[in-house]
């Protein structure tokens, strides 16, 4: 999810001015001030800023409760919203244009989270602790498995992004559906998963303590150097400082040992001894050597096919859950008789039965849409309409995959199982 859209500066406080609204004496403040952080804060100079998050209060119970944070709203946002043609912006002046609700939801309960910047120069992620509330410029996974930040932060899925992602000027951005959501993850033993989130737990924590040592040092300024270094050039004064000041020899080397297991993982250690240590890792690398282009159109053709594979799989029901407490917390196979059952009340007419609760494994909603498309054609707003909450986007996603598989096909609004 992209992070919240502010709509207002005056939500942005400094820690003194947070520390003037009582912050510093009133650990309540705590809940509604938090920290901050936008795309220049991860790739340049953090400016330390916090930002005052009202989500979930009304009006009247930001002022009971924080009278002086209501002042502060009242004075520096309210006059700018007032002004807004836009009519929930206007009447609900002190919340954010865009809160995100739903990125709330996947965040609960994480002491940390996946961020990137959408548009910059290197495709880098990190991790972000849970108390950080992320701006609309970066882009969030609320998963806290260092594995999956190695896999991300690995070369194999950075080409993927490189090259299915779109640019602003001549800066790659990272659009969520198309770089992060097709994107096949490699399938991790738990050896694997270890070893690839030590090196990914380390790069992170190399990155944070040496910014943290030398407050000047940027992220796109160490991997500038580090891009030198694979090309092999020769480094100037300015360089030589970054280069020190953040170990980034030390820093190649942990990446160059992140994209190796993370090859490995996938089985495809003839592309690591093509690819690994070459220039163009983590930003797009014009003029390069044939033989590394044909390396990464091969690497790329793999992912394709591989991405293929897993969405036939997960048609079927096979799905490889990146957190699957979360997205698939009661996941387990039905019986046939709890198919049948389940298959029975969805069909029935609302009128005769309670409606039935969409299933949460893709197995359960591909036999159910099947079967009740068995019967006779619907349109997409009549198969949600028998379940609970009418699931409409599952509903559609389900009937998606059962076209692309020749299993179904849509005339006008209605759907129809091909036999």
């Amino acid at each position: 999810s992209p992070g919240v859209k502010l709509h207002g500066a005056g939500f942005i406080v400094t820690p003194e001015e947070a520390n003037q609204l009582g912050l510093d004496n009133n650990p309540t403040l705590k809940q509604v001030i938090r920290n901050y952080r936008n795309g220049r804060d991860l790739t340049q100079t953090p400016r330390g800023v916090k930002v005052i998050d009202l989500f979930g209060l009304t009006a009247d119970e930001v002022k009971r409760q924080f009278p002086s944070v209501y002042q502060w709203i009242f004075e520096r946002v309210k006059p700018e919203r007032d002004q807004n043609k836009r009519a929930t912006y206007r009447d609900n002046w002190w919340i954010f244009g865009e809160a995100r609700k739903d990125w709330r939801r996947y965040a609960n309960g994480l002491p940390r989270y996946i961020a990137t910047v959408e548009t910059t120069k290197h495709r880098l992620f990190t991790f972000l602790d849970a108390d950080i509330l992320p701006d609309n410029m970066l882009v969030n996974i609320a998963v806290d498995n260092p594995a999956w930040l190695g896999a991300l932060s690995s070369r194999l899925h950075i080409h993927w992004a490189l090259s299915v992602g779109g640019t602003l000027e001549d800066r790659p951005r990272y659009n969520k559906t198309r770089c992060f959501e097709t994107f096949p993850f490699p399938e991790l033993t738990d050896e694997q998963a270890a070893k690839i989130g030590q090196l990914a737990e380390q790069i992170d924590a190399h990155r944070k303590r040496q910014q943290a040592e030398h407050p000047t040092l940027t992220l796109t300024g160490m991997y500038n150097v580090m891009e030198k270094l694979r090309a092999g050039g020769a480094l100037n004064a300015k360089e030589q400082t970054i280069n020190q000041q953040g170990l980034v020899s030390t820093l190649l080397a942990d990446h160059d040992a992140l994209d190796r297991a993370v090859f490995n993982a996938y089985g495809w250690d003839d592309l690591a001894k093509a690819l690994v240590g070459l220039p163009g890792a983590t930003t797009p690398l014009p003029g390069k050597p044939a033989a590394q282009a044909e390396a990464e159109e091969e690497l790329l053709m793999r992912l394709v096919a591989l991405n293929k594979q897993r969405a036939a799989e997960e048609a079927q029901g096979k799905v490889r859950w990146l957190r699957p407490d979360y997205q698939a917390p009661e996941e387990a196979a039905p019986t046939q008789t709890e198919l049948q059952s389940t298959t029975a009340e969805a069909s029935a007419p609302a009128a005769d039965k309670t409606k039935a609760t969409w299933p949460k494994d893709l197995a359960t909603q591909v036999t159910l849409l099947r079967d009740m498309l068995a019967q006779s054609p619907h349109s997409a707003e009549s198969l949600a309409a028998q379940f609970k909450r009418k699931p409409l986007k599952g509903v559609n996603e389900v009937l998606s995959a059962l076209a692309a598989l020749g299993q179904a096909q849509q005339d006008d609004e209605h759907w129809r199982l091909v036999r």
